[in-house]
């Protein structure tokens, strides 16, 4: 069914139909009506947290008692939950978690215009930057199936624009998603430095290969032009088009750490033809 959305909304018809089962956040624009439109959902519990830390807290929580969760924020939100941002990479997931980071370039409600894909280089942390309604929602289920086969949280950035811009979605049905049995590990839950430090190697044998993923993902694609070459991700590959229209070959990245190095070194090897 194709419906009008905005890109919160799809964003929280996507997690419902990833089979999300739990989500938390704290309101601030542009994020505030992401939980407001999960809540709608019978099948997700859904509760506002005091702050943003508690409501990354409450999404691990869920996460490793087994089921698919969500945690909601903007920008500024990010750095409350960052304490526990940073150690949850090093421990993975039970249940696939993705957190939503509503950047403001511009400042429309902000009290800065900070860019947290420089979180997802810090944390290690796969992430994806959808740049319209669709993109949330697909990307969104990609998101929740590398995470628990990568074992890894996964940010999700987006951008006022998407937030409130509105864009045809075609929507599905609910994937049912059976919560996985809890197991104690606290080699794996437990990060105190003795078990930090083995994990450590985990997370970068993990961002290797997520270089592979990043190569071979859909999201990822060479859209060919005319002669001069443009790399853009998020909503500011609409905002190139807009300029110039197919007069250039586009580099669209939507799965932007780590990065595709094999596609850049492609669309590189074009450009040099370009200009020779």
């Amino acid at each position: 069914m194709k419906r009008l959305l905005t890109g919160n909304e799809a964003i929280a018809h996507g997690a419902w139909e990833a089979g999300v089962a739990f989500a938390s956040a704290y309101p601030g624009t542009p994020s505030s009506e992401i939980l407001a439109n999960v809540a709608k959902y019978k099948e997700i519990r859904s509760e506002w947290a005091p702050n943003e830390k508690v409501a990354l807290e409450a999404a691990i929580g869920a996460s490793i008692g087994g089921v698919r969760s969500i945690a909601a924020m903007k920008h500024v939100g990010v750095n409350v939950a960052a304490d526990p941002l940073f150690t949850f990479s090093y421990m993975g997931v039970n249940g696939g978690m993705v957190l939503i980071s509503a950047d403001e370039p511009g400042q429309h409600s902000s009290q800065n215009e900070q860019d947290n894909r420089w979180y997802a280089l810090s944390a290690k942390l796969p992430m994806f930057e959808p740049s319209n309604s669709q993109e949330c929602l697909d990307m969104l289920a990609a998101a929740y199936d590398l995470s628990e086969e990568f074992d890894a949280p996964v940010l999700m950035r987006v951008t006022t624009r998407i937030c409130h811009s509105k864009s045809i979605v075609d929507c599905g049905e609910r994937k049912n998603v059976p919560a996985k049995p809890y197991q104690k590990a606290p080699q794996k839950n437990l990060m105190v430095p003795a078990f930090a430090k083995v994990r450590r190697v985990v997370v970068e044998e993990r961002m290797s290969a997520l270089s592979v993923y990043a190569d071979n993902n859909p999201f990822n694609y060479i859209e060919k032009g005319g002669k001069i070459g443009v790399i853009a991700s998020g909503m500011c590959y609409h905002f190139a088009k807009e300029v110039f229209g197919d007069s250039v070959t586009y580099l669209k990245l939507g799965f932007t750490n780590p990065l595709p190095s094999a596609l850049l070194a492609e669309f590189y090897g074009m450009e040099t033809k370009f200009s020779s």
